[in-house]
């Protein structure tokens, strides 16, 4: 059973009670992401995330660990373009502890002048890690130019010069107006009930500010570029898309169902035409990227640097395909129960469940039971697939970006034209 509940400072509360396992899964997500940064102070999201773990007013970095440690727990955190989430996986008997030490972090975080000259050190070896993880550095790349310009475009964790830049001042300033209890939604999944759980959030976060301070936004413009960038790699790193729908879209359910016929799974039609027939990669895949105004549709392949323009003709060929010829009545059947099992399975234990109540409440302001998504899922029609894939896949909207041995390639616009 899913209970939500606002307590009376903002803070938004979603349970979900599964009696039947002994953990639970609590945590507390922010609505503030790297997308509501300025651009002078790139990464300072993640940054923050970064220092809420060096230590709080009552606690070391050390005796977090500890706390955690010592129960068995497990402790993570993650920045998104969207939002930031911190969370805590226990027994259910430490829950009281679990909500403790989950407040203390992004309540009461120290930011003390060493241990954030010492984390920058840190941050950016992470971003250098990018640099040198070829497949993630060509999707980064491929989202900086479709998005040029603009906050969803950036890359999360910043660049090297405002990561540098960064003061503890500036720290504390966008920590006051983020970790606010309205930007806070606390999610929990597991052998839990409700008024236990909403009496330990009230009285953690009794404290934090109702002072909301809403940064403006607005949706990125679509910019279809191509770029190609020789580096000296073993392999070339290819990725092709174009935008797509914002995560509230009424043809949100269409577009993954889309998504599954084209790159989704090892039947999908790029799997089966670019690696089982013809061996040209390794991996190749497609996949959504959906945010509150705007979405992306991207295929990625892996191959060698002589089989990059073959690549690219045939993920052409396939988009091209699914936008002409309807799609099978089997190839549907075969999505459908792809999708409805995939997001079963991916149910299945406390921690999933609690990730997957934040982001419903984060982005619809209310939870879709399970029956009503395969529901959703069940009433796509090869026209709804065919209609989509005309929409996202128009002529001239595909861009392209690639990393590796190029050897002199040119992608001019006709190449990746699909009218």
């Amino acid at each position: 059973m899913i209970v939500r509940e606002v307590l009376d400072n903002g803070l938004r509360l979603v349970t979900e009670s599964m009696p039947h396992v002994r953990s639970i899964s609590i945590g507390v997500w922010l609505t503030r992401g790297s997308r509501h940064e300025t651009a002078e102070r790139g990464g300072i999201a993640h940054f923050v995330e970064h220092m809420l773990f060096k230590g709080t007013e009552q606690r070391s970095a050390e005796d977090i660990a500890q706390s955690i440690d010592s129960i068995g727990g497990q402790l993570d955190a993650f920045t998104a373009k969207e939002y930031a989430s911190y969370y805590i996986k226990v027994l259910d008997e430490h829950l009281p502890l679990a909500v403790d030490i989950l407040s203390d972090i992004v309540l009461r975080p120290a930011f003390d002048p060493t241990d954030i000259a010492r984390e920058k050190k840190v941050v950016l070896e992470e971003i250098k890690m990018v640099e040198d993880t070829p497949d993630d550095l060509v999707h980064e790349l491929f989202t900086q130019h479709l998005w040029a310009g603009h906050p969803l475009g950036r890359p999360i964790l910043g660049t090297p010069e405002t990561v540098d830049a960064l003061t503890q001042d500036a720290l504390r300033s966008y920590f006051a107006s983020a970790y606010a209890a309205p930007n806070f939604i606390v999610s929990a999944a597991g052998n839990l009930e409700h008024a236990r759980v909403r009496d330990l959030i009230a009285k953690a976060f009794a404290g934090s500010s109702r002072v909301e301070h809403r940064p403006a936004e607005q949706p990125p413009v679509v910019r279809p570029q191509v770029l190609i960038r020789d580096k000296d790699l073993e392999q070339s790193h290819v990725c092709v898309g174009t935008g797509s729908y914002a995560q509230d879209h009424d043809d949100r359910y269409v577009s993954y169902l889309l998504n599954t016929v084209l790159g989704g799974s090892m039947s999908s039609r790029l799997f089966q035409n670019v690696r089982e027939k013809r061996g040209l990669a390794y991996a190749v895949f497609s996949g959504l990227s959906a945010y509150r105004d705007a979405g992306a549709f991207t295929v990625y392949a892996g191959c060698a640097g002589e089989a990059v323009g073959q690549v690219i003709d045939l993920i052409v060929e396939e988009l091209r395909g699914v936008r002409e010829t309807p799609v099978s009545e089997a190839e549907i059947r075969r999505a459908k129960d792809h999708l409805k099992g995939s997001l079963m399975l991916s149910l299945e234990n406390t921690a999933s469940r609690m990730s997957h109540l934040g982001r419903q409440e984060i982005y619809f302001d209310r939870q879709f039971g399970l029956d009503e998504t395969l529901q959703g899922i069940e009433r796509i029609t090869a026209d709804d697939v065919q209609r989509v894939a005309r929409d996202l896949f128009s002529n001239g909207a595909l861009a392209a970006t690639v990393l590796g041995p190029v050897n002199g390639l040119q992608l001019p616009p006709s190449r990746l034209a699909l009218g």
